[in-house]
Parts: C-alpha cells; sequence; structure tokens
C-alpha cells in the first residue's frame, strides 16, 4: 500500500526563510528545453512557494533572483531573464497585492533600465502596506557588494570608526529592519553560498535538497521546516545541563 504523505507542519515555524532558487537551467536540460524554459518554470514555482509560505505562516521570505556576478552569462540569456522578470511584475502584482504580500527589494537598481526600475518601484510602493508576508526580492545583489555599499555609505555620512558596531551595520543593509534569516535553502543540492546573505546568514541553518527549483513544491518546504526543527541553534554558545533537560 503507498504510504500517504504526512501533511502536519512542525511545531516550530521560522520566522525567515531564504531561498537560492539554483537548478532552472539544468531542470530545463534535463527535458531537452533551452535553458530560459526553466527559469519561467522557476517563476511559476516562485507563485505556488509564496502560498505555502503564506499558508504555513512565515513572515519573511527572501529569494535570490539575479546576483551581481549573473552579468556574466551570455547576453541572450541576461535579456531573457530581464523580459522574464519584467513579464512576472506585470503578471502578479496585483495578485500578491490580494495575498497581503509586501514587496521589498534588495541589491543596486542601476544597471537596470528605467522602465524596469518604475516597475519595480512601483511594486514596493503598492505593496508597501501589506503586512501577511514580507517578500525580499535579492536582484542584482551580492552579499559582498552590499558590503562594500555599507562601508561606502558609513564613509559618505561621516560615522566614526568609535561608532561602529554590529548594530549600526544592520541599520546600514539592504535588509534593514528584517529580522535575519533562520534557514537558506539551496535547491539542486549544490552546497555552497553564492554570496549570499553574508552578514545576515552567520548563524542561519541550511538545508541543501537535491531537487531542481522548479520541482521544490509545498511538500519539500515542509520536508525543509521538518529539518530545521530538528536543528539544534547554540549561536556558538554550549547549553547548561538544565537547558538539555528542558522540554523544548
Amino acid at each position: 500500500m503507498e504510504q500517504k504523505k504526512a501533511t502536519s507542519l512542525p511545531e516550530k515555524i521560522p520566522t525567515h526563510i531564504a531561498i537560492i532558487m539554483d537548478g532552472n537551467g539544468r531542470w530545463a536540460i534535463s527535458r531537452g528545453l533551452p535553458r530560459l524554459a526553466g527559469h519561467r518554470a522557476g517563476t511559476e514555482n516562485l507563485r505556488r512557494i509564496i502560498q505555502a509560505c503564506v499558508e504555513f505562516g512565515i513572515q519573511y521570505l527572501t529569494v535570490y533572483a539575479f546576483s551581481t556576478e549573473n552579468w556574466t552569462r551570455p547576453l541572450d540569456e541576461v535579456q531573457g531573464l530581464m523580459k522574464i522578470f519584467e513579464e512576472v511584475i506585470d503578471r502578479e502584482l496585483q495578485e500578491l497585492y490580494d495575498q497581503g504580500v509586501q514587496l521589498r527589494h534588495l541589491g543596486r537598481l542601476e544597471n537596470l533600465n528605467l522602465s524596469f526600475q518604475e516597475k519595480i518601484q512601483k511594486a514596493i510602493e503598492k505593496t508597501r502596506n501589506n503586512s501577511r508576508l514580507i517578500l525580499n526580492i535579492a536582484f542584482n545583489y551580492g552579499g559582498r557588494d552590499e558590503i562594500v555599499y555599507v562601508i561606502r555609505r558609513m564613509l559618505k555620512e561621516g560615522v566614526k570608526p568609535e561608532e561602529v558596531d554590529e548594530a549600526l551595520v544592520c541599520r546600514y543593509l539592504f535588509t534593514a529592519g528584517t529580522p535575519d534569516p533562520d534557514l537558506i535553502i539551496r535547491t539542486s543540492g549544490e552546497m555552497r553560498g553564492s554570496n549570499f546573505l553574508l552578514w545576515q546568514g552567520s548563524y542561519s541553518e541550511w538545508y541543501f535538497p537535491a531537487v531542481y527549483w522548479p520541482d521544490f513544491d509545498k511538500e519539500q518546504l515542509r520536508l525543509a521546516l521538518e529539518e530545521f526543527n530538528h536543528r539544534d541553534r547554540r549561536y556558538g554558545r554550549v547549553k547548561t545541563a538544565k537547558e538539555k533537560d528542558s522540554p523544548e
């Protein structure tokens, strides 16, 4: 008899999940399709995962959509990606708004064409009062670039060395006001951080499912949450005997 999938949610739901949506190109190639077909499938899947996050009660979702290093990909792929992303904003904005999703952008807009920049700003403005799910889109984003950006802003604003501490740095980050991710997921089985949330992910739990991003569905997300519940988050400290004996 085929065993039914478990549907119950784990006890602990992370406040903030971040996802490196990896494997779109390989998903397409494995099916004899062009790489851009995989990217389109990936954007379709993002809609489903957003809905799952809303259902599961996750408050913040950050997705790595386009990195500062992705500009080095073949020109036709980059141009195709830009077209797909613009189409997604046009097609999905109203639905995201209706679901109570607030859109935020992480990264730089300077390298994008003006019409695309305007669409992003319009989406941010339209959804700014929504609070059911905060969706951070890391687009033209790199963790190292973010840290350079922070340093330059501090220097420009005349911040004194003795004023610099972790709390101040956090206020200058693209993610200012957002809690650090509890769980970072990278699909496709690749096990590296790829310049993603270098500061914010210092004590995040990592999870590396082997499935490509277009196949990472609601059940796969639930399994990630199950794994998160098994992690012992110590943040560099050692639990006392009393903490070890106490129930979760």
